[in-house]
């Protein structure tokens, strides 16, 4: 895993902004620094040596050929599979790095490879001969990619705050983008914080010719495994073995390094499970790493204990690290400055990350992907169930009327505006998630962004999520994951994962996140309710989690930082809002 920067432009980058754009990358890439340039064209690299460390396998790399350069960002896990390949069709490797392996299939195959790259990726790819750019990301969007048209060019890169470190760019606000922040916690893609940086959507690939960007589509949408399945017809038992073989192959994939690997190891069956499926695969001298704070000790939110439980179950050496107070309030101008863009959440995998790093590990394995994928979340019955008891009684005359008065005093009460939305929201799915995920409303967001602009006044958080994903599934319960997995987990979930694990030059990586294991599950997804409490997932290991695991009640990944800041800096308050307003105020400030 790395960072890179790259741009297309009608006059050459200057050294000196070349390199405050690879600068701001450096935790992505402590173990080396690439350039690369052509006449305007200009590729710069940081690098973090996961696979083939030697220093054959710097980037930018240049294709055996000469006519390609690439940059690269990610893991491709499917790499020794696409080597043997190459080399059945007379292609002589240099490395044993899978950034080589994109670049040679590129040379044979252009944007047709993609099709058969496995992995969370995102990278450029500069076409010496016909003077173009080709540029792609992962169908999940694991790997950001950001793209700015500015005068006279195209940059791009892996993080927005190396293409604004260039100065090239307008600081004038995406106001969509950020009142995505105050609305849902996130900024959506593909806006930005800034009005002239979009992200490049997951899926999605495009040509940059003549310093603009050509052509941009979907080479992939993971939106079509629960919008176009159909439900199987096999037997339950044999459902469960098929499924607990694709998930013990995405694993084993995602265990490939030529580096140690940890992993997050909480008190749930997402981590728990993935311990005892990475033994399953030929783990050796496995840790696993719980974070724990003093606010928690004796609650459901204490995860150590639980996670202590585990760790013995499965024979691993389990490391536990506390946070305190005192030591939040030290690291938060560092973490507020890590942010790539603005985030109500990613403080607890900031600090599991750095407690990876001090255990000595680059690579670290995440269970993030569970809920999502095995409907893990309350609201997977929860919401549908509503959904079909508030359009029934909708029926009745008068229930509109009373549920809009008792919706009004539920607004007075809360203090919070969305629920004068809820008469309308919870007649859909999609609406009751916007009810449950919304932390403001429009005009709430308006007012915290301090502008009167009407079109955020307006904005219609259901028809704009409908908008976004196109086609939703007929199936309520898939219908969500659907939601989940394209919306929070792509812009809350995995954003938050990369910027908080890459600030401690840690590889983050997600097995339970993964093109390949979706396909291979998708003709089961209909019947995934059938297997609750993640039963599928907690007895995939050949060693299953323990009962009380999978029993204890859910708690979420988090971190007691409302209280700290209410306690220790009281002006601040302890509200989202608060810690919003001071996530985006220190923001700004860079």
């Amino acid at each position: 895993m790395c960072g890179f920067f790259a741009s297309f432009t009608n006059q050459k980058i200057s050294s000196e902004l070349a390199k405050k754009a690879i600068d701001s990358m450096h935790s992505r890439g402590p173990d080396g620094e690439g350039e690369w340039s052509e006449d305007s064209v200009y590729l710069g690299h940081k690098r973090l040596a996961i696979l083939d460390v030697n220093s054959r396998s710097s980037q930018p790399m240049k294709s055996k050929c000469g006519r390609y350069v690439i940059a690269f960002n990610g893991e491709i896990y499917n790499f020794r599979d696409l080597r043997k390949n190459l080399e059945s069709r007379g292609v002589l490797l240099n490395t044993t790095s899978d950034t080589e392996v994109i670049l040679e299939l590129f040379a044979l195959e252009g944007e047709s490879c993609l099709e058969r790259l496995k992995g969370m990726f995102a990278f450029v790819i500069w076409d010496r001969q016909a003077k173009r750019a080709f540029a792609a990301r992962d169908p999940y969007g694991i790997k950001p990619f950001y793209i700015a048209e500015v005068i006279g060019g195209v940059l791009v890169g892996s993080q927005v705050k190396s293409i604004m470190a260039t100065g090239l760019v307008s600081r004038d606000p995406d106001l969509i983008g950020q009142s995505g922040f105050w609305m849902l916690g996130s900024v959506q893609e593909p806006h930005t914080w800034y009005r002239d940086i979009k992200a490049l959507r997951a899926g999605h690939c495009c040509w940059i010719e003549n310093n603009k960007v050509t052509k941009s589509f979907c080479w992939y949408d993971i939106s079509d495994n629960w919008q176009k399945t159909e439900k199987s017809s096999q037997s339950l038992p044999k459902i469960r073995e098929q499924v607990h073989d694709a998930i013990r192959r995405s694993v084993k994939r995602h265990m490939v390094s030529d580096v140690p690997v940890g992993v997050f190891l909480s008190g749930g069956i997402d981590s728990g499970a993935l311990v005892g499926l990475m033994l399953d695969c030929g783990a050796r001298d496995l840790e696993g790493v719980t974070i724990t704070y003093n606010e928690f000790s004796g609650t459901d939110n204490d995860e150590a204990p639980v996670a202590a439980k585990i760790a013995e179950h499965y024979g691993i050496r389990h490391h536990v690290r506390k946070v305190t107070k005192e030591e939040f309030l030290q690291d938060l101008p560092t973490i507020l400055n890590a942010m790539d863009q603005p985030s109500v959440d990613g403080v607890n995998t900031w600090y599991a990350s750095k407690a990876v790093a001090e255990c000595g590990y680059k690579v670290v394995m995440s269970g993030v992907g569970g809920d999502e994928l095995f409907l893990g979340y309350d609201s997977f019955n929860q919401l549908p169930d509503l959904v079909r008891r508030w359009n029934q009684l909708s029926k009745y005359p008068g229930f509109k009327f009373t549920a809009s008065l008792a919706m009004i005093f539920q607004k007075w009460r809360s203090k919070k505006d969305r629920w004068r939305f809820a008469p309308d929201w919870l007649s859909s799915i999609e609406g009751a998630w916007c009810l449950r995920r919304s932390i403001n409303t429009p005009l709430e967001a308006s007012l915290l962004m301090d502008t009167a602009n009407d079109h955020i006044q307006q904005i219609d958080l259901v028809n704009d999520l409908r908008d976004s994903l196109g086609e939703l599934a007929n199936d309520p319960m898939l219908r969500l994951a659907q939601i989940e997995s394209s919306l929070y987990m792509r812009n809350q979930l995995l954003r938050d994962s990369d910027w908080a694990s890459m600030s401690h030059s840690v590889e983050l990586r997600t097995p339970l996140v993964d093109q390949q294991l979706l396909e291979e599950v998708r003709q089961f997804l209909p019947l995934f309710y059938q297997f609750p409490k993640k039963s599928l997932l907690a007895t995939a290991p050949l060693k299953p989690i323990p009962r009380e695991i999978m029993e204890r009640k859910k708690t979420g990944f988090g971190t007691p930082v409302k209280s700290w800041l209410a306690d220790g800096r009281g002006s601040m308050g302890g509200s989202w809002n608060d810690w919003m307003m001071n996530v985006v105020q220190n923001y700004e400030k860079l």
